[in-house]
């Protein structure tokens, strides 16, 4: 039909972007309709508080996007991505000053948690130490999409992945290594209980080994840019600023990919209830803030770090984990921070700090997280309130407005908790399709869940482009 495009990309997150790079390196003709005035989804990078002080409204450090199979294959680096490494990817402070260290160093992150479980920590992770392109292939994906990369690799990585964290965490004897390790896993906003944490905890900890946690030069926002510009390097387009409510909006298509919500795919391609029993999982409750100085941590080694995790047991993650998934109003937070301005100074002006930190609460929450965030800082950072220029506050509502993917401000698209980290949207053999042969689901509702590494996209593309291959 003339005037038909191969396919129509949905939304310009991560996902979406490169689902459609995908399509359009095979030489398919594909165009991006975003309804934000920019690219970028949950990558984005904004003037939150005040001018010159550049935030990341969500994503800030990127782990998984630096060992990310899919950005490997793509030469990012030519249109502007840069990343930056911390000194130390991420600390885990105790009230006395101490501190728990994830460090590229294995060495230096076992030192960290005492002679009693150095040790443990180096039997842990030694076997997969220098394979992490295999773990990156065989875990990022669909685990029943064809057969592992690396089959034996697969198997004993997958028999600790597996394990809820704390059951992972009965290794260790000191709580230095078990806060650490329970602050790794509450990346996926679940209780430290549920099946898969461990893994999840354990991919993030090989992720620094192997890759460090970076941030992209001058905000998050670089990678999406990046994306785009390889794509209309290969013909591709990108439309903002264009809201879709229904197919009929969106020009002709031999397909259509979906970088949204499962529930808001079923609203616009007309799907009823096909997504009616997906499950969101709590919110977040996130403030950026300009800062006068850098964070007065107690700890030096968080003075170093990019990441900063507060918990600081793992009984207390666990306690705030669980209270935010059972709908509880937070009381002593466990809060993931980011102080990037540390390792990419462009941020703020000169002398100034950008500093992010969310805490998890339940889905939906409409309440205001702020003081027991700031008292739970204050802990480990005495004069933290004094340092404060501005600070601009998002909770559940906020959030799902800035993304329309963040549905009761889940920034994951989808509850991550017991098997729902592995069978996302819905139990299907290929989670991309759905039951309109032309509709197809890219974003991180999809395997392998959460996170910006493109590998939803990257796997919708390929489940796109044979089923357009086979109707030629």
């Amino acid at each position: 039909m003339p005037g038909m495009l191969d396919a129509v990309v949905i939304g310009a997150g991560p996902n979406g972007l490169t689902a459609a790079v995908e399509l359009a390196r095979r030489g398919l003709s594909v165009e991006v309709f975003e309804a934000h005035g920019t690219v970028g989804g949950g990558a984005r990078t904004e003037e939150l508080t005040l001018p010159g002080f550049r935030h990341d409204p969500c994503s800030a450090v990127h782990p998984l996007a630096v060992g990310s199979p899919a950005f490997a294959a793509m030469p990012l680096e030519r249109y502007g991505l840069q990343w930056l490494h911390p000194d130390l990817p991420l600390a885990h402070p105790f009230p006395d000053g101490s501190a728990a260290v994830l460090s590229r160093s294995v060495g230096e992150t076992a030192m960290s948690f005492g002679p009693r479980d150095a040790g443990a920590y180096r039997r842990l992770v030694t076997p997969f130490l220098g394979k992490w392109n295999a773990i990156a292939a065989d875990f990022l994906r669909t685990q029943w999409d064809g057969l592992p990369r690396d089959p034996v690799g697969f198997a004993r990585f997958g028999l600790t992945a597996a394990q809820p964290v704390a059951l992972l965490n009965r290794r260790f004897r000191d709580e230095k290594a078990r806060g650490l390790f329970a602050g790794l896993a509450a990346h996926v906003i679940a209780p430290t209980t549920s099946l898969g944490t461990g893994g999840a905890a354990l991919l993030f900890a090989l992720a620094a080994h192997a890759n460090g946690w970076p941030v992209p030069r001058g905000g998050s926002q670089a990678i999406p840019d990046a994306l785009t510009g390889l794509l209309r390097a290969h013909g591709g387009v990108v439309h903002t600023d264009f809201e879709v409510k229904r197919l009929d909006d969106l020009p002709p298509a031999r397909a259509y990919v979906f970088d949204t919500s499962p529930t808001d795919l079923a609203r616009i391609a007309g799907l009823g209830n096909a997504y009616r029993n997906v499950r969101y999982g709590a919110g977040v409750f996130k403030i950026d803030y300009a800062l006068s100085g850098p964070v007065p941590w107690t700890s030096p080694q968080a003075r170093r770090a990019g990441t900063v995790h507060i918990g600081p047991t793992s009984g207390e993650i666990h306690t705030a984990l669980r209270a935010a998934v059972d709908g509880r109003d937070p009381s002593v937070p466990f809060l993931i921070t980011s102080q990037p301005t540390l390792t990419d100074p462009s941020r703020a002006p000169q002398g100034k700090h950008t500093f992010w930190a969310y805490g998890h609460v339940p889905h939906g929450w409409e309440g205001d997280a702020t003081d027991v965030m700031e008292r739970q800082l204050e802990r480990f950072a005495p004069g933290f309130r004094d340092l404060v220029l501005a600070r601009a506050v998002a909770g559940p509502p906020q959030l799902a407005r800035r993304n329309a993917n963040y549905v009761g401000g889940d920034i994951g698209t989808g509850s991550a908790a017991g098997l729902r980290l592995i069978i996302r949207p819905k139990l299907a053999r290929v989670p991309y399709t759905t039951a309109h042969p032309a509709v197809f689901l890219c974003s991180q509702a999809t395997p392998p869940g959460p996170g910006v590494h493109g590998m939803s996209g990257h796997h919708a593309a390929k489940f796109v482009w044979r089923r357009l291959r086979a109707a030629r």
